[in-house]
Parts: structure tokens; sequence; C-alpha cells
């Protein structure tokens, strides 16, 4: 019993500790910076995650599978760079530059599913090669040259949508998407079983590496969009656009609920709790003027104890497991004996 009971208890603080360190977190910032706890300082907050929660929407799917693909952040490079190339070389319209965006995210996922499935290299060196060569093509189309956008285009990075900002909508809305997809369709049930188990996937006659595919073209799709919604905020496309967001993007996912192994977690509201935690540190130490060089280490620090976290889980998931069967166990003996 008391085996069951600290079990439990390790469980209930594993899988609810970050809610309690948000709750600290925001005590302790409000009574630092006068001007923290405002709705106003929120808003801005979210406004600023808009385009990572899009992105880490993507990395989720991928994840739930039990894979990686750590070269979101260069398709959402790659992908604005073509948008932003036809409008400055063909002066395509916005939402002909929109859809070779969109197109192009989505090419840049089928070539890491196609290497992925069909190759069979291991997903996190094959996105760890993608990472690298998305970015080099970027750069060689571009010559790093910045961009300014039009000004009808820019004013969007600032629109309203009622008292919020549009891209934190858009955000929303596409992390409630996925989760209808995970939740309530075919391909999202199979997502997940593929965590779980992809030997008793394919027993059962799913489609595996159809699956595989489609997860990460589905993954370089949305981590175009993320990066619309970067570039309309910068107002000008820039070198560095997406740079370090498929780690942050981990790291929210982990965060968030969702296993790195795979086949357990909710899209919404993980996700959504991911992405505000790290942003609300980055806030934070920026309101109780905490040196700028610092917020790296500080990251460095968040992903990290989110991997440990989450490998802590795991195994507590298996004790809990050992420590119910021993207790069944312990149960049917003296039945036995009786008998």
């Amino acid at each position: 019993m008391m085996k069951k009971t600290l079990a439990n208890t390790q469980e209930f603080l594993l899988k609810n500790g970050f809610y309690i360190v948000i709750a600290l977190l925001v005590t302790y910032y409000s009574l630092a910076a006068p001007h923290f706890l405002t709705f106003r300082n929120f808003n801005g907050l979210f406004h600023a995650a808009a385009p990572l929660l899009v992105i880490a929407g993507g990395m989720a799917l991928v994840v739930l599978t039990g894979k990686l693909d750590i070269s979101l952040g260069s398709i959402a490079y790659l992908s604005c760079c073509m948008g932003v190339m036809m409008y400055q070389w063909y002066n395509a319209s916005p939402i002909v530059c929109f859809f070779v965006i969109i197109a192009t995210g989505a090419i840049c996922g089928a070539i890491n599913g196609f290497i992925v499935v069909v190759l069979r290299v291991n997903p996190l060196i094959t996105t760890l090669g993608t990472l690298m060569a998305f970015r080099g093509v970027g750069l060689v189309i571009s010559q790093s040259y910045e961009v300014g956008l039009p000004d009808q285009i820019r004013e969007l990075g600032n629109a309203y949508f009622g008292p919020v900002f549009l891209d934190v909508v858009i955000g929303i809305v596409v992390l409630l998407a996925l989760f209808l997809v995970q939740s309530r369709t075919v391909f999202g049930r199979h997502i997940m079983a593929l965590g779980n188990n992809v030997e008793n996937s394919a027993r059962l006659g799913i489609q595996v590496n159809k699956i595989t595919f489609f997860t990460f073209v589905s993954a370089g799709l949305i981590a175009s969009l993320g990066g619309i919604l970067s570039l309309v905020q910068n107002g000008r496309f820039t070198f560095f656009l997406g740079q370090g967001y498929e780690f942050t993007a981990v790291a929210a996912v982990v965060l968030g609920g969702i296993s790195l192994f795979g086949g357990e977690g909710k899209i919404f509201p993980g996700v959504l709790v991911g992405v505000f935690t790290l942003e609300l540190i980055r806030n934070g130490l920026n309101h109780v003027g905490a040196n700028p060089y610092l917020y790296g280490f500080v990251n460095g620090g968040i992903i990290f104890l989110a991997m440990s976290i989450d490998a802590l889980k795991t195994r507590s998931r298996g004790r809990i497991r050992v420590i119910e069967d021993e207790a069944e166990l312990g149960k049917k003996i003296p039945e036995r004996n009786k008998t």
C-alpha cells in the first residue's frame, strides 16, 4: 500500500508539476514586476509566442508517432524564402505567395517523409541533415538579403481580433484543428497507435509507412504557416527567421505532456501550456531586468529538464504497472490458498 501511494504521489507531481511551477513563476514575477500581471502584457506574450504555437503543433504530430522532426524551423525559413522571392522577382500577389509558401512546406515535409519511410533513415539523423540543407538552400536563393513586406501585409502583423492579436487566434485555431484531427479522425487514431506500438499497428492493418509519411508532410505544411506568422510579425524577411524554433518546439511539446516516446498526450491544451510556460519565463526574465544572455542558458536548462521529466514519467508509469500487478497477484494468492 505504501509503495502504491508513493508511486501515485510521484505520478501526480510529474503530471502536474509544471502547473505548480507556472503558478509559482506568475506569483514571483507579479511581485517583482508591477506591470507583469496585466492583460496587455499577457496579450503581448501570446502574440510573441504565436509562430511557435503553430510550429509546435506540427512538431506534436510527429512526436505522437514516436519520432522527431528537428528541421521545422528551417522548413519555415525556406518556405517563406520561396514566397518572398516570388514577390520580389515576379511581383506575385500575396495570395500566390501564400500558396507557394504552404506548398514549399509540404514538399519539404514530403522529402523528410520519403527519406524516413522509403530510404529507412533514422528520423533524427534525417531531419538533422535537412535542418542544415533546407536553410542552406534558402540562404543560397536569398543571398542572405533582407526583404521588406508591403505595408498592407505588415499591418496584419499587429492586427487585432476583438481584444486579442489576430495571430494568437490563428495559433489557437490551428491547435484546436490539430486536436480534433488527433482525437476525432481515423488518421489521428492511427498516429496514436503508431506511437504506442508500431508492430502491433502493422498487425492491425494500419498502413504504418503511409501514416508516417503524411505526418511529416503535415508537419512541414504547418511549419510553413508558423513561418508566415513570424514573417508578418517582423514585417520583413531575414536570414534568422525560424532559427531555433525546432528545439524550442520540442521543449514546448514535452512540457505540454506529450511523451517523446509517442502515443501519449493531447495537442490541446498540451502544446498551449508548453509554449505559454516557455514564453512566460522569457517574458518574466525581461520584466525583472535579467541579463539577456541568460535567456539561452535558461532555455537550454528547460529543454534538458523537460526531457528528464519525460523519461521519469515513462519509468514511473512502468513502476506503477508493476506495483499494480504485484497487488493484484497478492490478492489472488490468498484466494488460491483458501481453495
